[in-house]
């Protein structure tokens, strides 16, 4: 019982000890710790009668992790690739270099809205070119729809993209490494999944400047244009898409509308100020958003949804819309969880899907 005494828990037989033990008494038996012949080899030389062996015969699950955490100790620098991880937004680029889930460098710049898909990858390329040599894979999440590496626009109001570009095929030239495409609420989804411990299936909306989606379902990233919840259809809005009555620049223009110019973080305060114009605003998103949460549930039964966006997580909306949902009654009741990863989910989730090269992801 050598060692227990306080302290991390010994792993390696005291060998020490039974030499002073046989100093003693010549009835010595040697347990504990013993995991290889050598190690039994050396209990025998310090004078033990016998040498008692028994997880390194007896409990495999014991040697299979001892193996591994040795082999971790070679393997552990080269374990985690350097991914370079992009979201091409229709504001902003993002570019990092990441390891698991630790960014190691970040550079931002603005999306120029008059360029094409091949404009914003060399825009991508010149900001990193430093990091050459630094990175074994790129992944790249945009705005829009991936299907077979082929990138199209979903809404061109965001970036106008004219047809298919071929984007996996092209950065994978361009950067010369293996490329993952996937649509950036469905990167981010997967970032926010793998963030915590808990497995189980969510769907993940991101309100912000529109409305995206993604799908984890099994362990499994859901591709495609699964998780477009934005592009739904609104019963009440005619023909605009569900996310034109929903996100920010519609909070904007409706407080516009009524004669107050300003940001949606200020009418989100002047709702909370008790403002009836702003409450009535804040009330139609509350009162959509909540529907949406709960057509998600019946359509797909996740486990939880996850909010993020600078609308979703702003101050009280989800306890505006847990009681609207409350109100409603409805059968299925959603669990609504904030995420936790803010504006790098995307990054990391990308980073990790392009580490992992694809093998969570479902093709649709």
């Amino acid at each position: 019982m050598s060692g227990y005494t306080g302290g991390p828990e010994p792993t390696d037989p005291d060998i020490d000890l039974l030499a002073g033990l046989r100093e003693l008494t010549s009835n010595v038996i040697a347990e504990g710790r013993i995991r290889t012949p050598e190690q039994a080899q050396a209990a025998a030389r310090a004078g033990a009668t016998c040498v008692v062996v028994g997880s390194a015969i007896t409990r495999t699950e014991h040697v299979t992790a001892w193996f591994k955490q040795a082999l971790d100790e070679v393997y552990a620098p080269t374990a985690a690739p350097v991914v370079l991880a992009v979201d091409l937004g229709g504001t902003k680029i993002m570019a990092s270099l990441v390891q698991a889930d630790e960014v190691l460098d970040t550079k931002v710049f603005a999306t120029d809205r008059n360029g094409s898909p091949e404009s914003w990858l060399q825009a991508v390329a010149a900001a990193t070119a430093t990091w050459a040599g630094r990175y074994q894979a790129v992944g790249i999440a945009v705005t829009g729809a991936v299907r077979d590496g082929r990138w199209r626009a979903m809404n061109k109001a965001t970036l106008g993209i004219e047809g298919e570009f071929p984007l996996k095929a092209r950065a994978a030239e361009l950067f010369r490494v293996p490329a993952v495409v996937v649509n950036d609420a469905q990167a981010a989804a997967w970032g926010e999944y793998k963030a915590t411990s808990d497995r189980s299936d969510l769907v993940f909306i991101t309100l912000s400047t529109g409305l995206g989606g993604g799908i984890v379902s099994e362990g499994r990233l859901l591709r495609g244009i699964a998780g477009h919840f934005g592009q739904m259809h609104d019963p009440e809005g005619g023909q605009l898409p569900r996310e034109s009555r929903i996100c920010g620049p519609w909070i904007a223009s409706e407080a516009k509308r009524l004669g107050h110019d300003c940001e949606p973080r200020d009418v989100f305060l002047a709702a909370d100020g008790g403002e009836g114009w702003a409450l009535e605003i804040i009330g139609g998103v509350v009162q959509r958003f909540a529907r949406l949460c709960c057509d998600i549930q019946l359509a797909i039964d996740p486990a939880r949804i996850v909010i993020g966006g600078g609308v979703g997580l702003a101050t009280g909306f989800m306890d505006r819309v847990r009681a609207e949902i409350a109100a409603i009654g409805p059968s299925a009741v959603p669990v609504l969880q904030a995420a936790t990863l803010g504006p790098k989910a995307g990054i990391v989730g990308m980073a990790d899907l392009a580490a992992t090269n694809k093998k969570n992801l479902i093709n649709l």
